[in-house]
């Protein structure tokens, strides 16, 4: 995972929906233990010490589950009616926050900047993915079409929507496809 080059770009929306993205797909190994988890949080940007429980794996396990709908959502209707829920039941008054003078002023929607692990994933992932259906008036992530896959990852930027997580799981769709078709059927 890249880790990001300055402050200013670890604030970005775009930038706060790929670490929800990577802890959502990180959360949903069942094996994923507090230091792989404070691991993903680093390579995103944020600052160490970054000190994760069992408990709030456990926690941010669960609530990734509800993040990962948004992700999964089939239209921009879908996503907002999913987000919405989300907005209402987990998140406080939009507030700006510079942590005491130590990073860029930027939006918080949880109720501290203090907040629990759990709270701050559903609110700072809610934010990033509504920001981005506004932005764009389209669900604002997906899931990968190959079935052997499942991760979620940002649709961000122009050109034709993707399919799949990365190049890694489209070429091998695509050969899986070729294969099949160059298998003989029936006798």
């Amino acid at each position: 995972m890249p880790v990001l080059p300055d402050r200013s770009a670890r604030h970005s929306t775009v930038a706060m929906a790929m670490r929800t993205a990577a802890l959502v797909n990180a959360l949903a190994d069942p094996a994923a233990d507090p230091d792989e988890i404070a691991a993903v949080l680093l390579a995103h940007g944020e600052p160490a010490p970054v000190d994760v429980s069992a408990e709030d794996v456990t926690l941010m396990r669960a609530a990734a589950v509800h993040l990962r709908e948004v992700f999964a959502a089939g239209s921009a209707d879908e996503a907002a009616a999913l987000l919405n829920t989300l907005l209402a039941a987990h998140t406080g008054p939009l507030r700006l926050t510079s942590h005491g003078g130590t990073a860029p002023w930027h939006p918080h929607a949880d109720t501290a900047d203090d907040a629990p692990w759990t709270p701050w994933f559903l609110a700072s992932g809610c934010l990033a993915l509504t920001v981005l259906l506004w932005e764009r008036q389209a669900p604002p992530g997906r899931t990968c079409a190959s079935a052997s896959c499942g991760r979620v990852f940002v649709a961000h930027g122009s050109g034709p929507e993707r399919r799949y997580c990365s190049r890694r799981c489209a070429t091998r769709e695509r050969v899986a496809a070729h294969r099949r078709s160059r298998t003989p059927t029936g006798p």
